[in-house]
């Protein structure tokens, strides 16, 4: 089997090939002629996509002869000029610092549709786009803003490797579902943004890191410093200011292992808590069709982040647990363990208690991690499109309860009766498991109290469609009605 990343990007040409006219025994019958002003890696690997896809391609270039054996033998390189006045649709693939020169084109481009596909250098918050730039440039053509989300590597491997939405916005309908056409032809998902206003927004897309991850991932790191910085001061600090102690070889290991449970239980309780929120807003407005805070409906929409970076901490935490017996410090302190029951001469020092709080807890922990594993999985774009909605709401809300539940489980049998002893306070500071457990409780019992049957049944009404304020009574269909109406009143 050929392997793809040892196949060159551009084929090769023989030496002295020049500029060719197109051949249209490789494109389709019928298909339009493509033109791309410009000869950088973008427009090689658009220019490779548009062969394969069955169409004519002609690319514009202001020395012709130098590019020409980096593009694909079935696409003519040619001048601007030339390229402008065959094709029917043409790529803008230059900078747009550099939009200015093309405009002795304006006559051979007029009429035709123009794609343009730059970016900026920074986020553009209230300037013109540079699709709007070279709309004002070329009056006369249709301007299409689109593929500029699209990588050359995108474009060379094909969508399987890459992102497979595309973009596209435009003021001309017509010339934008001749783009959305080529899109699909080409193996992407076009992406109607509407009007060229748009553009701005679909130029600043790219320049965005990870929008949707920058308060998951903040909350996650403050959650982290802010666990490690207390167990570093109550298991580390104490023993070492009140006896003279030194155990700091916890800190890279011990400490972050402590911290890292404590941060995926907060985090997975931050997942549940806002549907707690929406639902109680509900009932309290007696009606779904009211806006949530847009603190609370930014906090729904990005469930999914602070859920996948739960489990990042949860499974860390488990690769940690098992490198525990492989360190100096263990072995020495089992050494020391055994020496002393030698020399206490202790033949049995089995523990029922002990034994048995031991075993819960870890096989608690390793019921929550695998049920948390689902879900990271079903949150994945390939695993959801295979499910339907009930399907995915009953993992996701269902099974994310359970794990919910398990991880709290195993955070109690952790703590077991250490919350009643005094030792454990110190600096009077109280055990982090008893932090820790405070959030997933509250969101444990809110959930409890929206499943008394007299609140679910009233939540069920309001999400069905029924309005407090507007005197709207109905049956649920469970309730033996055949349409779930039985009286409609002052609408």
């Amino acid at each position: 089997m050929p392997d793809d990343m040892a196949r060159p990007l551009i084929r090769g040409r023989g030496e002295g090939a020049g500029s060719r006219h197109l051949e249209a025994s490789v494109a389709e019958a019928g298909a339009p002629v493509i033109g791309i002003l410009g000869t950088g890696d973008f427009s090689r690997s658009l220019a490779r996509r548009l062969v394969d896809s069955g169409y004519q391609v002609v690319v514009g270039s202001r020395t012709p002869k130098r590019f020409v054996a980096l593009f694909p033998e079935e696409a003519e390189v040619t001048s601007q000029m030339e390229a402008a006045s065959q094709a029917d649709l043409v790529f803008v693939a230059v900078f747009p610092e550099h939009h200015s020169t093309l405009v002795q084109l304006k006559p051979a481009l007029a009429g035709k549709t123009l794609v343009d596909v730059s970016n900026g250098l920074r986020v553009n918050q209230d300037a013109p786009s540079n699709a709007e730039q070279l709309a004002d440039l070329f009056p006369e053509s249709s301007v299409v803003k689109g593929f500029n989300t699209i990588s050359a590597w995108t474009l060379q491997m094909g969508p399987r490797d890459g992102s497979r939405q595309v973009f596209l916005c435009s003021n001309s309908s017509k010339a934008k579902n001749t783009v959305m056409q080529l899109c699909r032809r080409m193996g992407f998902v076009p992406v109607d943004m509407g009007l060229l206003s748009s553009s701005r927004n679909v130029e600043n897309l790219p320049l965005y890191l990870f929008p949707c991850w920058r308060i998951p991932v903040i909350c996650t790191l403050s959650l982290f410093v802010f666990f490690y910085l207390y167990n570093f001061l109550r298991d580390i600090l104490q023993p070492y200011v009140t006896a003279g102690k030194n155990v700091f070889y916890k800190m890279p290991i011990d400490t972050v292992n402590v911290s890292l449970p404590s941060v995926a239980l907060v985090m997975l309780a931050l997942v549940y808590l806002p549907g707690v929120f929406a639902a109680f807003l509900q009932l309290r407005w007696g009606t779904k069709y009211k806006r949530f805070p847009k603190w609370l409906d930014r906090w729904l929409t990005g469930r999914k982040q602070f859920g996948l970076c739960s489990f990042l901490c949860a499974a860390l935490h488990a690769i940690y647990s098992l490198c525990l017996p492989m360190r100096k410090s263990a072995r020495y302190k089992l050494i020391d363990f055994a020496f002393k029951q030698v020399k206490d001469k202790v033949e049995v020092s089995w523990v029922e208690e002990d034994v048995w709080r031991m075993e819960l807890y870890l096989s608690a922990g390793i019921m929550a991690l695998g049920l948390l594993s689902l879900l990271a999985v079903t949150s994945l774009p390939s695993v959801s499109n295979t499910v339907n909605w009930r399907e995915f709401s009953f993992i996701q809300s269902t099974i994310g309860y359970c794990a919910l539940s398990m991880a709290t489980l195993h955070t109690l049998l952790y703590g077991w009766d250490r919350a009643f002893d005094p030792a454990q306070y110190r600096f009077n500071l109280p055990p982090t498991f008893t932090l820790v457990l405070i959030l997933p409780t509250m969101v444990l019992l809110g959930r409890l109290a929206l499943l008394v049957p007299c609140v679910a049944r009233r939540l069920r009404q309001i999400r069905r469609g029924w309005e407090e304020s507007r005197h709207i009574r109905f049956i649920l269909p469970e309730d033996n009605c055949h349409n779930g109406l039985e009286d409609i009143s002052n609408v």
